[in-house]
């Protein structure tokens, strides 16, 4: 299921680094950066409404939905979840309009933020859905939905973006996709739900489930968002923008490929303990972190290696400098946040202990909190950029730490040190690559050069299994040419 899930998903990662890096190119070219900056602040806003409110429902629909079609309750499992969907939908909007109209801000920011309040609701039955799919095996169903919304979601921003509608353009577009995909893929959720109930104790149970990984992902956005409200105050809105344009741009990039082996590993993992135990799911948890960290490692050294080359070819002009600055920080950054988030955390959520979830991101945070109030006014943007590193540093330790109390998962200590070493050859090549003026041609020249080197080393030490792997799919096509 592993395997299907990475092969299946990798349209979907393709997709949404596409949109991504065009995200990155276009929208810090249309939006000046106060308005970039307000994207930035508006989309932690929402990000924070989406958890507190239908986050721990989207994590009971991928948890739960392998042990209720084991036991036939599937309907009542849908009913269940859609219930208390209708409920919040019912409830929210008029404290939200309340809180939104008292909170003085620019206009500019306010309309950020409404507009990406105000796709929550159809954002988080999109996801509902993608967590049905991806639970049940659908790679398919999963990949179409996700590649139409990441797309039209794109597409329309930026074409909103040419109209002037400033920051809130980014959130718009999304919004406006999610609601467009409900056409046609909430009728066949919906249909799931024909001869169940409503059962309170399902809604107890997903509740204490999934309210300590909501609050935990709130965590996350505080380790991730602090500083930009922190720099909008002692530094301005402008420099948000360019804070934002460098974290967005080393982040985007790994997360694509960490959501990708998370939508893949993930179902995985947890159909694999369901059903064989814990050796089956040690066997599945080992492939996940060895092709892992055998795909993100070298690829967070490469964005810090070809930051400026990179910035120019993808940031608009008035962010880029300062962008450059940003990028190698938070790729090492993005590279423990990943692993954290993708691998070390799902031992809390596989092993049903979501309350050791909850501390482990506590201490990351706190840690992230006084860090950013300590080093941003003294150091400016290079001491956010210390803080974002050490915080999520910690949180990979505490996660791994405090994750063995649930279900302890397996470290490829091997695949990362033969990672490392690969690594260290790859950036030892990319500094002696001549420099060639910046732009497209000296950002091609390192990067291949990076590929290159690093795939000679994955062949020569096998890593992830890349020689075994390869030699076999090469006997496949000689036989099939033969």
């Amino acid at each position: 299921m592993f395997w299907r899930g990475v092969i299946g998903y990798l349209p979907v990662n393709i997709m949404q680094g596409l949109a991504g890096f065009l995200g990155i190119i276009v929208f810090t070219r249309l939006l000046p950066p106060a308005d970039y900056g307000a994207y930035a602040l508006a989309f932690s806003v929402m990000s924070l409404a989406h958890m507190l409110s239908f986050t721990w429902l989207e994590a009971a629909m991928a948890r739960f939905y392998t042990e209720r079609s084991v036991a036939e309750g599937l309907p009542d499992h849908f009913t269940t979840l859609y219930r208390m969907f209708a409920w919040l939908a019912l409830a929210l909007p008029a404290p939200v309009a309340l809180i939104l109209w008292a909170w003085p801000m620019s206009g500019a920011l306010k309309a950020a933020i409404a507009t990406g309040l105000a796709s929550i609701l159809v954002r988080s039955l999109v996801k509902l859905a993608q967590e049905r799919r991806r639970a049940a095996g659908d790679v398919s169903g999963a990949a179409v939905l996700d590649i139409v919304w990441t797309s039209g979601g794109f597409l329309l921003g930026a074409g909103l973006a040419l109209l002037g509608f400033g920051g809130a353009a980014p959130l718009a577009g999304p919004g406006i996709a999610a609601a467009i995909c409900l056409i046609f893929a909430l009728p066949v959720e919906l249909r799931n739900l024909q001869g169940g109930r409503f059962r309170p104790a399902l809604a107890g149970r997903y509740f204490a489930y999934g309210a300590p990984v909501s609050l935990s992902l709130i965590l996350a956005l505080a380790i991730a968002t602090t500083d930009r409200f922190v720099i909008a105050a002692d530094l301005g809105q402008s420099s948000v923008g360019v804070y934002q344009a460098g974290y967005s741009l080393s982040s985007r990039t790994l997360d694509v490929m960490f959501i990708w082996l998370g939508m893949a590993g993930a179902p995985a993992a947890i159909a694999a303990l369901e059903r064989g135990g814990k050796a089956a799911l040690d066997a599945v948890a080992g492939e996940q972190s060895a092709l892992m960290v055998a795909v993100t490692l070298p690829a967070a050294v490469g964005l810090a290696l070809v930051a400026q080359p990179l910035c120019a070819v993808m940031i608009g002009p008035a962010l880029r400098d300062g962008a450059a600055h940003v990028t190698p920080w938070i790729a090492a950054s993005a590279f423990f946040a990943g692993v954290t988030t993708y691998y070390l955390l799902t031992a809390f959520t596989l092993g049903r202990r979501t309350p050791l979830l909850l501390l482990s991101m506590a201490i990351p945070a706190s840690a992230n909190l006084v860090l950013t109030l300590v080093l941003i006014p003294r150091f400016g943007l290079q001491g956010a950029m210390w803080a974002t590193l050490a915080s999520y540093a910690l949180g990979a330790v505490a996660a791994y730490a405090l994750g063995r109390r649930a279900i302890p998962l397996p470290l490829p200590w091997a695949t990362i040190g033969k990672v490392a070493v690969a690594s260290l050859v790859m950036g030892g090549a990319v500094l002696l690559t001549p420099q060639l003026g910046g732009g497209v041609v000296e950002l091609g020249a390192k990067a291949g050069v990076g590929v290159l080197v690093y795939g000679i080393g994955a062949l020569a030490f096998d890593i992830a299994g890349a020689r075994s792997r390869g030699l076999r799919l090469a006997r496949a096509l000689q036989l099939r040419l033969a």
